[in-house]
């Protein structure tokens, strides 16, 4: 049988205290007293006589009990516990005999506990202490009680007994670990262990603890641990542990192994918490290759130094400006004087100097002009290098440059699973790394594979996370684009990236208008080069009106002429633009149904037949078209009344018409698979007057929104 271990305030009994001899008969009257987390109380009533009962009021440690026994003996007083003490005996009464054994175990183990302590805290000879550690260890897994603490007191008094003795010889450290691993199994080890973990890992990773004793506890923590947060020593633990394994002779097999163990053998990992566990310790390992730079740049104190107390500004050094600084004097004046020597590579030490890439004359004036509206500059611009910074690199010491390789390598594999792929994604959206590691080609370079990865995943929940966050922040699209600090293509990752948003729900006026904005140049260069993606963004540019230069609409024509394929879809673009004129001409009628069981291409066929101006009322309803019959929709320049009742029409035909209706008063999307996310879009359209959204995904919340 278990039972729970009793705390503070537990125990309510009845006390017969006598100095020689138990009676054999007691009293009936209760009287109830709390019984304190270190000490009995007992209480003696001068009234009574041979045999004093009351309150427990005087403390008894338990320490000074010398034995508890259970009463058994014919005609015993019922449901007590017998404590012997120097000077006589106690006897508790409980209500009924699992109160009695409760009590009973959670005296013993208070008891053995406290003893242990003792003999713990002052070591004489090891192997005697190892002894004790082992028949403590014993005590715990055998004990009856079911409660968190019966295994951690083992745990917590192991802790202490290393954390003051630093002379242990690697042996000895090592008996210890083994000796506790049962109890490491199901709970995770305390803060002071896990840096005597740590140090065992830094000192002897080749050692077999680390796999044989370290690894199921890694295990555990990875997949029960809810916040490292509240104990960041476990992270560290963890990161540690896994650059031990990086150090044995197989290297990153091993830890590809252990990753591939984490996630199971099936097509999806049973545990929700290991990932995003994984993902912390990834970005903690990196954050620390950068740290001394980063100390550097906002003069913060560094772990190191916070573990060693140096928290106070006057015992850091003097802060440093924003810029890229050198122990050299004239540094200024070989900025100023040669371009030759800009155009130099500029190796960058954590020991010697700091890094802050900024952009060209024309960003800063922006950044400066930007401090009167309080908006801080974003990150590409504080990332995108002029030809003075183009050259510089970062140089780590070979420990960092080790740590940061292991740790990008395990993102890698991470990105390798589709089931783990969304929540990677999500949690590497909005760029949590620190601007120096953006600014470190190698980091860079070896971080491509894993945007490569969600640039071809064809789940949406996947590739929209290259793009920001939210408004006014970049995203990797940005980052990895022609000109951002992480191109170091031309443009191939870029063409990837802009390939699958097109094929997904991004085939939308803001998209391109921003990539005409932003990233035009490197959209023609492609587009010359053949790449198709690049040469139907151009024609939907033309398409949609986006650009209003006419200049940069002929250059975009001659670059669209200049290729076969760039001609042939220019010439289906002019056939297009020919038939719309058509299709908007004035005239045809004003109403029109389709058939049920219609489909896009009976929609296509039919637009396509006459013109369509006066169209104000069209209904879809029980037809069989989707989101893509949207492209035909938007070419109906006075429609109002539009029923898509019982469609497959979705978010991405809902992004559409949300941008070029804008005449539209009546939508029904009853019985439709649209989401949130495709009727959030509809707010912009302030001439709707009625919508229909019975028996779709809708949420409350949307629901207000769109209110």
């Amino acid at each position: 049988m278990r039972y729970k271990l009793l705390q503070e305030g537990d125990i309510q009994v009845c006390v017969i205290r006598h100095p020689r001899t138990f009676l054999s008969k007691i009293l009936t009257s209760k009287f109830l007293r709390r019984w304190e987390p270190h000490h009995l109380t007992l209480a003696d009533n001068s009234v009574a006589s041979a045999t004093p009962t009351g309150y427990m009021e005087n403390s008894i440690s338990y320490s000074a009990i010398e034995d508890v026994q259970l009463l058994s003996w014919e005609n015993a007083p019922k449901y007590c516990l017998q404590l012997t003490i120097p000077g006589g005996t106690v006897l508790l009464q409980a209500a009924n005999s699992y109160l009695r054994d409760q009590w009973f175990h959670s005296l013993q183990w208070k008891k053995k506990i406290y003893k242990y302590k003792k003999v713990l805290s002052n070591p004489s000879r090891w192997e005697v202490v190892l002894k004790e550690i082992r028949t403590l260890v014993d005590m715990a897994l055998t004990s009856p009680l079911q409660d968190d603490s019966i295994h951690q007191a083992p745990l917590e008094i192991v802790s202490k007994l290393l954390s003051e003795n630093n002379s242990l010889t690697t042996q000895d450290h090592e008996s210890i670990i083994v000796a506790i691993a049962p109890l490491l199994e199901n709970n995770h080890p305390p803060p002071d262990l896990c840096e005597f973990f740590c140090k065992h890992c830094r000192e002897r990773p080749r050692s077999m603890v680390v796999i044989e004793v370290f690894t199921p506890v890694v295990q555990r923590i990875l997949k029960h641990n809810m916040d490292f947060g509240k104990c960041p020593r476990l992270r560290l633990f963890t990161q540690e542990y896994i650059l031990s394994l990086n150090e044995l002779n197989a290297g990153m097999e091993v830890v590809k192994k252990f990753i591939h163990s984490m996630h199971g053998p099936t097509g999806q990992c049973p545990h929700p918490r290991v990932l995003p566990n994984l993902v912390a310790v990834c970005l903690a390992a990196i954050y620390s290759c950068y740290e001394e730079f980063i100390n550097s740049r906002d003069n913060s104190p560094s772990l190191k130094e916070i573990r060693n107390g140096c928290q106070q500004q006057c015992d850091r050094k003097p802060n440093l400006p924003l810029r890229l600084l050198h122990t050299s004097p004239d540094l200024v004046s070989q900025e100023a004087t040669l371009t030759e020597s800009r155009l130099k590579p500029v190796i960058v030490t954590s020991n010697e100097i700091h890094v802050e890439v900024e952009r060209n004359n024309t960003a800063n004036q922006k950044m400066t002009a930007g401090v009167g509206n309080d908006s801080e500059p974003n990150l590409i611009d504080c990332l995108m290098v002029s030809p003075t910074c183009s050259t510089i690199s970062i140089e780590l010491s070979p420990q960092a440059d080790r740590i940061l390789g292991c740790y990008v390598e395990i993102l890698k594999m991470l990105s390798d699973y589709d089931d783990w792929r969304p929540a990677l994604a999500s949690l590497l959206q909005p760029i949590p790394f620190p601007k120096e590691a953006l600014a470190h080609e190698k980091f860079t370079k070896e971080l491509k594979y894993v945007i490569q990865r969600f640039a071809e995943d064809p789940r949406q929940e996947v590739h929209s996370c290259l793009l920001s966050v939210r408004a006014g922040k970049d995203g990797w699209f940005q980052l990895y684009s022609p000109g951002g600090v992480a191109c170091d293509d031309d443009g191939e990752l870029f063409a990837s990236m802009v390939h699958i948003l097109m094929g997904s729900c991004y085939k939308t006026k803001k998209f391109l208008l921003s990539l005409a904005e932003n990233k035009l140049g490197p959209c023609m260069l492609l587009a010359l080069r053949g790449n198709q993606t690049m040469v139907e963004i151009l024609c939907l540019m033309l398409e949609y009106n986006i650009i209003d230069n006419n200049d940069t609409q002929l250059q975009i024509i001659s670059t669209l002429e200049s290729t076969d394929v760039g001609k042939r879809m220019y010439e289906q673009l002019c056939e297009r633009q020919r038939e719309l004129k058509e299709l908007q001409r004035k005239g045809g009628p004003t109403r029109l149904t389709l058939p049920s069981k219609s489909t896009d291409a009976d929609l296509a066929r039919l637009l396509s037949s006459g013109s369509f101006g006066n169209l104000e009322n069209l209904s879809l309803a029980f037809t069989n078209v989707t989101s893509a019959c949207a492209e035909h929709l938007i070419k109906l320049p006075s429609l109002k009344q539009l029923n898509l009742w019982s469609t497959q029409f979705g978010d991405a035909g809902l992004r559409l018409l949300s941008e070029h209706l804008t005449m539209l008063q009546v939508l029904n999307l009853c019985e439709t698979p649209v989401t949130d996310a495709g009727l959030l879009a509809l707010s912009s359209m302030k001439s709707l007057c009625s919508l229909n959204m019975n028996s779709t995904k809708l949420s409350a919340d949307t629901y207000e929104d769109l209110k």
